[in-house]
């Protein structure tokens, strides 16, 4: 039986040792080769010495030029069953090539979080106006999960909005997390213990404005406050790709290090005490808690932070908006072995029921099946897609062609 074909986009090769991105793509490459697709992983980006290495995998590589009509000979020529749009800019540089070259694809776009929100709550943050949703990102992001088949969202809060907000059909949005293993007893039998860790933690890709953002508030309004009550205690910042206006942060006097990319996430935060992340704006759901709860570190957080990620659970540690109070409770659970332990097993708890890979496998690839087996209706239903695909498509399949004439 010749397997099915799944063409993954990437806007950029994904370095899951540098972003919470990079894992989910690679979760997602797996669950597919799992279900015994040949994935073809394509992009226009170049490599970094960080870039997942797939030479261990059935994944072939392909390297691809934007605005080329070199791209539709390479669809045409291997013709996929699947197409993964990664994020919504990839979509609307390559969505109109696949529905010219491969109409009976099913197109798959996942969106990562949506860029439209974390864009209005940055805004909202730093001009202190209210929320406005209704940029052009958010028009340009909406437009292309309309114009898909199926969108892969990671929040529950985030499909909520879409449904409520924005009145997008049910059918269009499918809700996967992040694909973890279950935490068992060997696991926590490996875990560093409550005595022999030290400090706090915080992590983050620097190219991540969320990321930089929650380090700037560590520094300036949770730190001083901590310090105070902690003076043994340091703060170590690790992240992929920090500036020099990153690295300027760090005080040795005040034990506030700047650390750089991490050689390997995990077992950096295994080795402290408690993750800090007060964010303040952002949207999906937080890989560095995820990796946190997997370590069996207790994380302080915010209602940003935390969204979406524990459902009815209780967190793994605090959430708590006022930084002062934020300090406060973070010294308390630093200090205290007891509420500690409680902590991290409220993680055990968020990891097994929510992220289990077991739980969400079959029940997506049943989706896709039943979405080749009734694509022809699926799209009529979604009739405001296809006008998207009509007339937007065009518009941006000229502005592509105008270039790719420009760049000869």
């Amino acid at each position: 039986m010749i397997p099915k074909q799944l063409l993954i986009i990437g806007l950029v090769w994904p370095e899951p040792a540098s972003s919470a991105a990079g894992t989910r793509m690679v979760q997602l490459v797996d669950l597919f080769l799992a279900n015994g697709y040949q994935v073809t992983f394509a992009s226009a980006a170049s490599k970094s010495e960080f870039s997942y290495d797939f030479s261990h995998t059935p994944v072939i590589e392909q390297e691809i030029k934007l605005n080329d009509e070199s791209f539709n000979a390479f669809l045409k020529a291997l013709n996929p069953d699947i197409v993964l749009f990664d994020r919504f800019m990839i979509e609307e540089q390559y969505g109109w090539r696949v529905q010219q070259e491969c109409p009976g694809a099913l197109r798959i776009l996942d969106t990562e979080d949506l860029h439209f929100l974390r864009q209005a709550r940055q805004q909202s943050t730093k001009k202190l106006e209210a929320l406005n949703l209704f940029s052009d990102i958010a028009k340009r992001e909406i437009a292309a999960i309309l114009r898909c088949d199926l969108s892969l969202i990671i929040s529950e809060a985030e499909i909520k909005l879409l449904e409520e907000q924005f009145k997008i059909d049910p059918s269009l949005l499918y809700y996967l997390p992040f694909l973890e293993q279950k935490i068992t007893a060997d696991t926590i039998q490996k875990w560093v213990p409550f005595a022999e860790r030290a400090n706090f933690v915080f992590i983050g890709n620097f190219l991540h404005e969320p990321n930089w953002h929650t380090v700037q508030t560590l520094k300036t309004k949770v730190w001083p406050l901590l310090r105070k009550k902690l003076p043994e205690a340091s703060l170590n910042i690790y992240g992929a790709y920090p500036t020099q206006k990153v690295l300027q942060l760090e005080n040795k006097a005040e034990r506030f290090f700047i650390k750089g990319r991490a050689g390997n996430a995990l077992e950096t935060i295994a080795r402290h005490k408690i993750l800090l992340a007060p964010i303040l704006f952002g949207a999906g759901v937080k890989g560095k808690f995820i990796d946190a709860m997997l370590t069996g570190t207790p994380s302080v957080t915010t209602t940003i932070g935390a969204e979406a990620m524990k459902g009815d659970l209780p967190w793994n540690g605090i959430i708590e908006d006022d930084l002062a109070a934020f300090a406060e409770q973070a010294a308390q659970l630093y200090q205290h072995e007891a509420e500690w332990q409680t902590a991290q097993q409220k993680g055990i708890q968020i990891i097994n029921q929510r992220y289990d890979s077991t739980t969400f496998a079959d029940a997506f690839m049943q989706r896709i099946n039943e979405l080749f087996s009734g694509l022809i209706k699926h799209r009529q239903n979604n009739f405001f897609g296809q006008l998207l695909n009509h007339h937007t498509a065009q518009s941006t399949k000229y502005m592509s062609l105008w270039i790719e004439e420009k760049n000869k």
